[in-house]
């Protein structure tokens, strides 16, 4: 099967966050030989800031994570109908640092939201967010928990069959997709 490592984002913050609980149940799907889940707290962007201190640790760490990675799943809560601020924040301090990371990365999006939409528009906007970094960003299927505070079980499992049935799928293709960089 290979030799493969999985690098897990989640968009929030929060310590019981259902995308985290979704990041870490897609890397069980995906069954990864390594998983990492990074950290996305850093200072917010500034300009002034890293012309004087430079790029923070953490961002560098972040950066590091994603280019040593074989593949990153991202999932994000919606924030008022967008990514929340801290995962937008990340991309921007990773967008800074050298070496490209996310350049032919492969990378699949997830979202978990307490509407019925799931955080559609939030994969939206994320998609948009990653089009100047050129990832192999896969196009579906498309994994948006709806009520995810009701999604998963004890074990942080999806108790949805539909919703297993999908992230199955998209981790199929992100393993596919790894494989064929590897080939």
């Amino acid at each position: 099967m290979g030799q493969y490592s999985l690098l897990g984002i989640s968009g929030s913050l929060r310590k019981a966050a259902t995308n985290t609980t979704l990041v870490r149940e897609a890397a069980r799907v995906f069954e990864p030989d390594s998983f990492t889940l990074a950290d996305i707290r850093m200072a917010l962007y500034d300009g002034d800031v890293e012309a004087a201190e430079g790029i923070p640790e953490e961002a560098q760490t972040l950066a590091g994570q994603i280019a040593a990675a074989d593949a990153v799943v991202i999932s994000s809560p919606e924030y008022n109908k967008g990514i929340p601020g801290s995962l937008k924040n990340a991309l921007d301090w990773v967008s800074r640092t050298a070496g490209r990371p996310w350049s032919g990365k492969p990378v699949a999006i997830l979202s978990a939201a307490a509407g019925r939409a799931g955080g559609e528009r939030t994969q939206v906007m994320l998609r948009h967010c990653m089009v100047a970094f050129q990832p192999r960003l896969l196009q579906g299927p498309e994994v948006m928990i709806a009520s995810s505070s009701k999604a998963f079980d004890e074990n942080g499992h999806l108790i949805d069959e539909r919703s297993q049935g999908v992230l199955k799928e998209l981790m199929d293709k992100l393993r596919a997709e790894v494989a064929l960089l590897k080939a």
